[in-house]
Parts: structure tokens; C-alpha cells; sequence
């Protein structure tokens, strides 16, 4: 599902505008909790996107039970992330098709918005396997950047989304 996803953003590209002038190297720095001793799982870079997968350290690519997904854009400006957010439910449903979105809060600044939202699938196509993801979408300078914190679960509580969403919300926008 994660690599899908990588490729899935390449095609995101398409939904918003591309900045032409770079002014430096834009990154987003996100506070992955201590307490699952995170390790890199999977790092994939193309010319237009980079992909950062994030797993518990005693835990594989194969077998886990939470896996964060970071995901960059280059040169994506300006864009309506009420789209992002529905252009990635739609992929999802594609291979699940009892998948449910749930919008949970939007915030920032006009230059850097922000998204929060789930998405809860009981199964897959392919797998009997329920997953569900949080996710923090948040428009930089120039880049997109999609994040999320996925479980094999078909829901995700209160408390899930509230840990998350303080994790979320204390990243912040680095430039080099």
C-alpha cells in the first residue's frame, strides 16, 4: 500500500501549480514520538518527490504495526489541499472500497495551510488486512509535503488522533 502511495503523489503533482523559483532547500522537520525508537524502513527519491517510511525498531517493512510516511513534493505551490485530501481518498476507495474519509481540523497560515483527516479501511482488494491512516498535509513555500501515521486497524480512536494530531501540529517548516 505505502509504495502505492509513493506513486500515487507523483500524481498529485497535477493538482496544483509549480513554483519556478527556489530560494533554498525546504524540508518539514516532524517530532516522531521517542517511544517507538523509529528506524528507516524504506527512503525513495525521485527528481519531482522523496518518500520516508518509518517503522518501530524491532519491527520490519514486512511485519508492523505502525509505520509513519513522509512525503515531499518539489516545486508544488498553491495547493487546494480539500482536493489532496479527496485525490487521496479516491486512490484509497480505488482499492478499498469500504474505505471511510473523516475531515478532522484544517489551520495554518494563507501561505502555509494545513489539513488533518483519516482515512479507516476494513479491508483492501487485495488483503483482508484493515488499515487506517492519520494524515497532516501541509503546504510549504514549495513543496507539498503528505504525512502519515498508519495502523492495521479498521478505525482509529480518539486518543490515536489526539496523540497524532499534537505530533502533527509540532512540525514545523525548515529551510537550509
Amino acid at each position: 500500500m505505502k509504495r502505492y502511495i509513493f506513486f500515487f503523489a507523483i500524481a498529485l503533482l497535477s493538482l496544483a501549480n509549480t513554483a519556478n523559483a527556489q530560494t533554498g532547500a525546504e524540508s518539514l522537520k516532524i517530532y516522531w514520538p521517542d517511544e517507538y525508537k523509529w528506524k528507516i524502513a524504506s527512503n525513495q527519491k525521485t527528481q519531482t518527490a522523496r518518500m520516508i517510511e518509518l517503522i518501530p525498531g524491532n519491527e520490519t517493512l514486512n511485519n508492523w504495526s505502525t509505520i509513519g510516511t513522509m512525503m515531499s513534493m518539489k516545486g508544488v505551490s498553491n495547493s487546494d489541499l480539500a482536493n489532496v485530501m479527496k485525490a487521496i481518498f479516491d486512490k484509497t476507495q480505488g482499492r478499498s472500497p469500504k474505505a471511510r474519509l473523516i475531515f478532522v481540523e484544517r489551520g495554518g497560515t494563507a501561505k502555509n495551510p494545513w489539513i488533518m483527516f483519516k482515512i479507516e479501511s476494513p479491508y483492501f482488494t487485495n488483503s483482508k488486512v484493515p488499515e487506517s491512516q492519520y494524515y497532516y498535509v501541509i503546504q510549504g513555500n514549495q513543496n507539498l509535503f503528505t504525512n502519515f501515521v498508519a495502523v492495521k486497524q479498521a478505525s482509529l480512536g480518539p486518543l490515536f488522533v489526539e496523540k497524532w494530531a499534537k505530533v502533527f501540529k509540532k512540525s514545523r517548516l525548515m529551510y537550509n
